[in-house]
């Protein structure tokens, strides 16, 4: 590759109530307050929700400063406006309600999917990389489907939801998979079976548009980028900039995998099962449990173990980017010191009271050393 990828980040938040912690539905006035301090918030699904979205970033250093200065900006208006901005996956309490946005477009995916998307209040964070091609938006696609769930094990966040613990390191994986066209996607010929693919979800009803492709990867359907959705919205900052980082770097590793030709092993073909099973895995037991390692006879392993693995699998893409050392350091201090999941966990089990994981998540929310 002549020049290092892009990146960019959008990560979606959930806004509760500064006094119940329940679901706030608010976003059109929390986006007009941002919008006058030059920050732009997209509606999202649901108006308890807004997200956020980066420039075009070169460097982690880059995109830690724009991270923490969107979060900044998007809970001072969630403040001005009564409510708390939460990175959180899934909302801790017990909503009574989640409002669709009214656009045209939301309205009409309310009206076709019914109490799927009148149930959603669900925040990811999606990563985009840029690709020289759609095909090698394909390809990368196809490269990078057996690290995705320990990505997503890695950013957990959604433990606590309804007032309980789920059971879950991220419940919120565990209600995507209600959309048809979510989850891992399928093993892709190239970009035209990837398009055929998508016109026959579009043929069934599956889906309305383009947009509405849900897979943990894809080519953007915006952007000349391979987009990585797999994740749960990260508790901080450095959460996200770890998950960015990783993925800019797997992405990379394909490419440059590609780029050899002949000389390197075709993408691995897994089965559904396999892919089904790791996320479900993943989506269980989180940073703190074990994970299948589906390039190894599809055994398991710590977590931790296998997140370390894939940093030394992908170190000379980090070396490249010149975070090595900030990876492989930040992966330490958030096996040491928890996720998401494991924070919500830890302040749920002081009391079992909710207010005190919104407390937590609200702090976390606004850590951007």
């Amino acid at each position: 590759m002549t020049s290092l990828p892009t990146v960019g980040v959008e990560e979606e938040f959930l806004l509760v109530d500064a006094h119940s912690g329940e679901p706030a539905a608010r976003n059109r006035a929390v986006a007009e307050y941002a919008a006058a301090r030059g920050v732009k918030l997209q509606l999202e699904l649901t108006s308890c929700q807004v997200e956020t979205t980066t420039d075009v970033m070169s460097t982690s250093d880059e995109l830690r400063a724009e991270l923490s200065r969107l979060r900044r900006v998007a809970t001072e208006a969630a403040e001005a406006n009564r409510a708390h901005l939460l990175a959180v996956a899934l909302p801790p309490t017990v909503p009574h309600k989640f409002p669709v946005t009214t656009t045209p477009r939301y309205c009409k995916i309310a009206d076709r999917f019914g109490m799927i998307a009148h149930e959603q209040g669900i925040c990811g964070c999606h990563v985009h990389v840029a690709v020289p091609s759609r095909e090698a938006a394909i390809e990368v696609s196809n490269r990078i489907r057996p690290y995705l769930h320990l990505l997503l094990a890695l950013t957990a966040n959604s433990a606590i939801y309804r007032n309980s613990d789920s059971g879950y390191a991220s419940f919120r994986s565990m209600l995507w998979t209600r959309w048809p066209s979510s989850g891992p996607p399928p093993y892709f010929e190239s970009a035209a079976h990837y398009d055929s693919t998508v016109e026959m979800l579009l043929q069934a009803g599956a889906v309305l548009d383009p947009g509405m492709i849900y897979w943990d990867v894809r080519p953007s359907a915006n952007f000349p980028t391979v987009e990585v959705r797999v994740a749960d919205i990260p508790a901080t900052v450095a959460e996200t900039v770890l998950l960015a980082t990783l993925i800019r770097a797997v992405v990379m590793t394909a490419l440059h995998d590609l780029e050899a030709g002949e000389n390197t092993r075709p993408a691995p073909t897994l089965t559904d099962c396999a892919l089904r099973a790791a996320h479900w895995k993943a989506a269980r037991d989180g940073l703190d449990g074990e994970a299948i390692d589906l390039l190894d006879s599809h055994g398991t392993a710590p977590t931790r173990v296998l997140l370390a693995g894939l940093i030394e699998h992908v170190r000379p893409a980090l070396e490249e980017l010149g975070d090595y050392d900030m990876a492989r350091d930040e992966l330490a201090r958030i096996s040491e010191e928890g996720n998401g999941a494991i924070r919500q966990r830890r302040a749920w089990r002081r009391r079992r009271e909710v207010a005190d994981v919104i407390a937590e998540l609200a702090t976390a929310t606004t850590t951007f050393d």
